[in-house]
């Protein structure tokens, strides 16, 4: 779920017509397959924009949720609901904060496509981290939570959890250059000489690897739920890009607001850390001395943005966007990408 696609799913609305399924076939399936299932199923679609549609379910008093592969003809290694449930699964018991997944289905004939049952978080989707209407010292208090809640991921033993199998367990950032400069060339609809100049560039300049470990693939605080009255990440969510990679390229995801949104804001008004001392508390989380190549895995990780964004505007013109913002995407992409150039020509001139 990128920037562009986010809306308030807090709320609900009753489910579009081109997300509508059997609901009986549905109830059917759960009375089959989740513990403690019981009563009869009521679905509304949450009324954010995300990639994959996602739904609440309600039936006995309990709250679920359901995310699903959208219908349609899509990329092809897109909408990986099917990792997101492995990787939640395998990551229950540990110190990392997720929703607890309850039943994964690949029939195509009970509801259209293939689909995943979770806990329902009781919380709250702080869509705009970098301002919004929070005290500073709340808002200081998410990010650092969000850093503890990446920390906690970084550290997981993939191989005890079951993950050996997740990923390739090198040359991350060459496997998603190739992925990400073959999707935009995939979803392309104009000129955009900074891509160009970035997918000439990225590919020959890639830094040592760091280390292995699971990666998330879209951190951003928007993609995780915060505690109802603290500021304190109690899942995080939309997992689809997840594999095994280099965990300092998901982090920097993380940080890429420094470099964009918050270039030119007063950090220390916001009530949100430097982004050297973001960057030493999670070296200290992580027993890490410090990172090298930090201006290249910003770089990287703000072109795979506008690669996503450009993703989401080819999908509005093929009318299987979820979001009702994707319009926006195409500009968006335009402008990511001079963001991510910029943090290898210090010679552009950003706003």
């Amino acid at each position: 779920m990128s920037d562009f696609e986010s809306l308030d799913n807090s709320g609900t609305i009753p489910v579009l017509e081109k997300h509508q399924f059997d609901v009986g076939a549905l109830q059917s399936f759960m009375e089959k397959n989740v513990e403690g299932y019981s009563g009869v199923l009521t679905v509304e679609e949450f009324a954010g924009g995300q990639s994959n549609p996602t739904y609440s379910l309600q039936a006995g008093g309990k709250r679920y949720v359901l995310r699903r592969k959208p219908p349609g003809t899509l990329l092809k290694s897109a909408h990986a609901v099917d990792r997101e449930y492995k990787v939640l699964t395998a990551l229950q018991g540990t110190d990392v904060p997720t929703a607890r997944t309850y039943a994964f289905c690949d029939d195509q004939s009970v509801i259209g496509t293939m689909f995943y049952v979770m806990e329902y978080l009781d919380g709250r989707v702080i869509w705009d981290a970098s301002a919004g209407d929070y005290d500073p010292t709340e808002r200081g208090a998410f990010w650092d939570s969000a850093n503890a809640a990446v920390a906690s991921l970084h550290s997981v033993d993939f191989e005890s959890v079951g993950l050996s199998d997740f990923g390739k367990h090198s040359d991350y950032v060459a496997r998603q250059l190739n992925r990400w400069c073959g999707q935009y060339e995939y979803t392309k609809t104009e000129v955009n000489p900074y891509m160009d100049q970035l997918i000439e560039y990225l590919p020959q300049h890639i830094p040592p690897e760091t280390g292995c470990t699971i990666v998330h693939g879209d951190l951003q605080i928007a993609n995780m739920m915060m505690h109802k009255s603290k500021p304190e990440v109690i899942g995080l969510l939309d997992w689809e890009l997840s594999t095994l990679g280099d965990p300092i390229s998901d982090f920097a995801y993380l940080c890429r607001p420094y470099r964009d949104v918050l270039r030119n804001a007063d950090l220390k008004a916001l009530g949100i850390p430097e982004e050297q001392a973001y960057v030493d508390a999670y070296c200290e989380r992580t027993g890490r001395s410090g990172i090298e190549h930090w201006d290249y895995y910003l770089a990287f990780n703000i072109f795979k943005l506008a690669a996503i964004l450009q993703g989401i505007a080819k999908r509005v013109l093929d009318g299987t966007a979820a979001s009702k913002q994707a319009e926006a995407a195409g500009a968006g992409a335009l402008a990511m990408s001079k963001v991510a150039w910029a943090q290898i020509d210090k010679s552009v001139k950003l706003d």
